[in-house]
């Protein structure tokens, strides 16, 4: 009991430079806030590039989008909104130190995410099989800017599925940690929901801009 009450009173203990536990925790969710800042700046230019491309061809990006599969962007839509809600309630039960509910609502968005990945891996693999992808032999790219919104939504996904990769690691490494009623773990299992709801909100941006933009 003693060593628990020690390893406890060193896991919240301040780091580095900071002499107070409650600033360190608001330098922990600054820095993550900055961090999340840049990467909207990053999906804000793909998104912004679309934009432009469905203004000046208006026509032409709808016929695109009418190409890709609705249903399985809405699925994993479904998925990711599941999997974020998981991530939203460890938070809560870590805050009130219910470390293994924690944990395991933990793992269960990590399956959901794997199962997005799986999804999408689906969706690529229907893609090339219609001849959707620019640069190969075979392609049925209608056009110019056809190609161009093919070249965007697989930049775009793509690097999206980048993200949720990481998420996952964030994730486990979360899950896999032991999980104490002590504000620090409460602090760094928050920051990394706060990057797993950016990756879902950027889904969020991406489905209705790449798969419901087709004609009426």
């Amino acid at each position: 009991m003693a060593h628990e009450e020690g390893t406890a009173t060193t896991e919240n203990r301040p780091h580095g430079p900071f002499h107070d536990t409650a600033r360190q925790h608001e330098a922990d969710r600054l820095g993550m806030l900055v961090f999340l800042a840049s990467e909207v700046m990053l999906f804000g230019g793909l998104l912004g590039g679309a934009l432009a491309i469905r203004l000046l061809h208006p026509v032409d990006y709808g016929r695109a989008a009418a190409q890709l599969h609705l249903w399985l962007g809405g699925l994993n839509t479904a998925i990711l909104l599941t999997s974020s809600l998981l991530v939203a309630l460890a938070v809560e039960a870590v805050r009130s130190g219910q470390a293994r509910l924690a944990a395991w609502q933990l793992r269960g968005a990590m399956l959901l995410g794997i199962a997005f990945l799986a999804v999408k891996g689906l969706e690529y693999t229907l893609e090339y099989r219609d001849g959707l992808v620019p640069g190969l032999a075979g392609g049925h790219l209608e056009s110019p800017v056809h190609a161009l919104f093919m070249n965007l939504y697989f930049a775009a996904t793509g690097l999206h599925a980048l993200h949720v990769i990481g998420g996952l690691a964030l994730l486990g490494f979360a899950a896999a940690s032991r999980l104490a009623q002590a504000d620090r773990n409460a602090v760094v299992v928050g920051n990394i929901a706060l990057y797993w709801h950016l990756v879902d909100v950027v889904w969020v941006f991406l489905y209705p801009t790449l798969y419901l933009a087709r004609p009426a």
